[in-house]
């Protein structure tokens, strides 16, 4: 696709895109640390894939200086979307905030700017990461 395009995508399919660019993402970070039986592999990534951790990783995001206006533009545009499910095991409002992570996530990854979604992505894991270690201590 063309950058015009991309940039005038909603935020539904921006999130879409998102959604499995975030999940190879995980999965391929999970196979680099050695996790390699699918117990563990599906146990491991459901963190850091669920609403919850992505509104986590999110609001981090949002209250440093670490987006650019650009950014925090999409983000919105998928935050305000209007899904046609709903969130099983999140809050309505993580829902729409993992949402407007998605839309980044899809955005950054389609638009490729100098390697931004990989760079936005360890950042995101990272976070996450820390929250999950924080829960199980």
């Amino acid at each position: 696709m063309k950058d015009q395009a991309i940039k005038q995508l909603s935020g539904l399919p921006l999130a879409y895109m998102g959604d499995a660019a975030w999940e190879i993402c995980v999965r391929q970070t999970l196979l680099e640390r050695g996790l390699t039986r699918p117990k563990d592999l599906h146990r491991e990534a459901t963190a850091y894939v669920s609403a919850r951790g992505q509104a986590q990783a999110m609001e981090v995001l949002l209250e440093g200086d670490r987006l650019t206006e650009e950014e925090i533009r999409i983000y919105k545009r998928g935050r305000n979307a209007s899904p046609h499910t709903s969130a099983k095991n999140a809050s309505k409002q993580d829902y729409r905030v993992a949402t407007g992570f998605e839309a980044l996530m899809g955005y950054l990854y389609l638009i490729q700017p100098q390697g931004r979604f990989e760079d936005l992505s360890q950042e995101c894991l990272a976070i996450i990461e820390e929250r999950i270690d924080h829960e199980r201590k």
